[in-house]
């Protein structure tokens, strides 16, 4: 039993160096902030969870704690990459895609709101 509690551990820590690994290459690798903080947002969280796996499997650590703190990884994770693009976006860093869907989509949001502006006027003039 032992033997296969230090295999999982020894196979959780390669595929999580692998993963950690493939997420610095992706940061050095490819062209703009938002490409990068995908890469390492999404390969960073599993590598160390992957980690944590064989932490949990090898060590002493209970199981209750390392599955808490695979749950706020994975909720934390994603969140931050999110809103360090947001503002990325916010502060005009320049995309290198080929399209852009949220500045389509804020420009929707903008005709929609000034549409509904315009009709709240028209609703006030018809009261008077």
């Amino acid at each position: 039993m032992d033997f296969i509690l230090q295999l999982i551990a020894f196979l959780a820590v390669v595929a999580g160096t692998t993963f950690s690994v493939l997420g610095v290459l992706g940061m050095i690798r490819l062209p703009d902030v938002y490409t990068r903080l995908h890469a390492t947002g999404k390969v960073s969280t599993f590598g160390v969870i992957l980690l944590l796996v064989a932490a949990i499997d090898w060590t002493p650590l209970g199981f209750g704690k390392g599955l808490l703190l695979m749950l706020f990884l994975l909720m934390a994770g994603p969140v931050a990459s999110h809103a360090l693009s947001a503002a990325a976006y916010r502060l005009g860093i320049p995309m290198q895609a080929v399209r852009d869907d949220l500045e389509a989509a804020l420009k929707h949001k903008g005709k929609k709101k000034r549409k509904e502006e315009g009709r709240g006027k028209e609703k006030k003039k018809s009261k008077k």
